[in-house]
């Protein structure tokens, strides 16, 4: 089992949540824990109080992070030109291993085609 806690939003597949649960990690979608149409914010203060990372590709969640001034939830946002269920799942099981420490102390992780960028939490 991973050590880290992750929280999918409405924009990842059912499909990558799957995948990755069968690769051991602990994730759920949080249309499983609250309604559809929770607002950003409560999604954030769930994963807070859960110690969860939150996976999207809605940049919303950058935005609310970076305003914040928390140190908490981690972040993870997908910003890939093509969004099928089987990159997502491909790019977070390649990215996910190397990038666990710093999400468990804090940080706004983007994931692009090409790159991937890592801020540490709270961004000043």
């Amino acid at each position: 089992m991973k050590n880290i806690r992750l929280l999918a939003d409405l924009h990842i597949s059912p499909k990558t949540v799957a995948s990755l649960q069968q690769q051991g990690y602990d994730i759920r979608r949080i249309s499983e824990i609250l309604p559809a149409n929770s607002p950003d914010l409560d999604i954030l203060e769930l994963a807070r109080s859960t110690n969860s990372i939150v996976v999207t590709q809605d940049l919303d969640f950058s935005m609310l992070v970076a305003l914040s001034g928390k140190s908490q939830p981690s972040l993870i946002t997908l910003r890939l030109s093509e969004a099928t269920p089987d990159l997502v799942t491909q790019k977070l099981l390649a990215i996910l291993p190397k990038i666990e420490e710093l999400l468990q102390s804090g940080s706004a992780v983007t994931i692009k085609n090409d790159l991937v960028r890592i801020r540490k939490l709270p961004i000043r």
